[in-house]
């Protein structure tokens, strides 16, 4: 079922795929999650579009990614836990796998998570207020390997460390001088460009625009992981740190962190 946070309207092959909550600078809970994936599967299978675009609502922010507030609601169980990584992992590759273009309009806050969708993304147009970074380390949070590649791809190595070691979170000029930012407009300009970088996407031959992704990203090579890498991306979530961040975060304090 659409999920009415995350709104979706179409027009000469362009899709608008809009994240709705302002008022948390777009945040997204769980169900949020799980509406971004089946809203961009279903873009995914319509032959008609040329290109998707992902916009925020409002000038504040992109997203500031997940929902902190509702983890304890959403999280803390095995169960939970599954779930919760489960519908995260989807959504992500349901923006990297989507046939069609994708461009990311970034204005404002661009954060954790929204940064991650972001990265997802083929384009990334933000503005001289726009503000990305990965706080992972302020929450003790583990990003997942298959998350972790696009940025790689996009910054390499020692930025990725930068924002996420570090916990850097870098100016619109910064994000383009470091590559995680694709182009670079004035505020008021990044939603406008990125619908005009669509309709240039648009007027190209669709099939070979989504070859061209397609092969491009395929050149990158598979992800060398065991299946035991790949579940330890979720150990994060029984630890004490990250639930004394969690509440942390609620109770408006800077955590302690003790290494357990």
């Amino acid at each position: 079922m659409p999920h009415d946070l995350i709104r979706t309207e179409q027009a000469e092959g362009i899709a608008l795929l809009t994240i709705d909550r302002p008022a948390k600078r777009n945040a997204l809970d769980l169900p949020m999650w799980i509406g971004l994936a089946e809203a961009m599967e279903a873009l995914s299978a319509d032959p008609a579009l040329r290109c998707v675009v992902i916009q925020g609502a409002g000038d504040e922010a992109f997203s500031a990614g997940a929902d902190i507030a509702a983890f304890a609601q959403e999280r803390g169980t095995p169960e939970r836990e599954a779930v919760y990584g489960r519908e995260l992992t989807r959504a992500f590759q349901a923006v990297r796998t989507c046939p069609h273009p994708v461009v990311a309009a970034c204005r404002g806050w661009t954060m954790g998570g929204g940064c991650g969708i972001a990265t997802m993304a083929d384009f990334r147009v933000g503005g001289t207020g726009t503000r990305m970074g990965i706080p992972a380390r302020n929450l003790s949070y583990f990003y997942g390997c298959t998350e972790l590649d696009p940025l790689l791809q996009s910054v390499g190595y020692w930025v990725a460390c930068e924002l996420l070691i570090e916990g850097r979170v870098f100016t619109g000029e910064e994000a383009l001088a470091k590559g995680l930012l694709t182009r670079l407009v004035p505020d008021a300009a990044v939603k406008e460009e990125a619908m005009a970088m669509a309709r240039r996407i648009a007027e190209g031959a669709p099939l070979s625009n989504r070859f061209h992704k397609q092969a491009l990203q395929r050149l990158r090579g598979p992800l060398p992981l065991t299946e035991a890498e790949l579940r330890a991306n979720g150990d994060f979530a029984y630890t004490e740190d990250f639930h004394e961040a969690a509440r942390a975060f609620v109770e408006k304090r800077r955590p302690v962190f003790r290494g357990r």
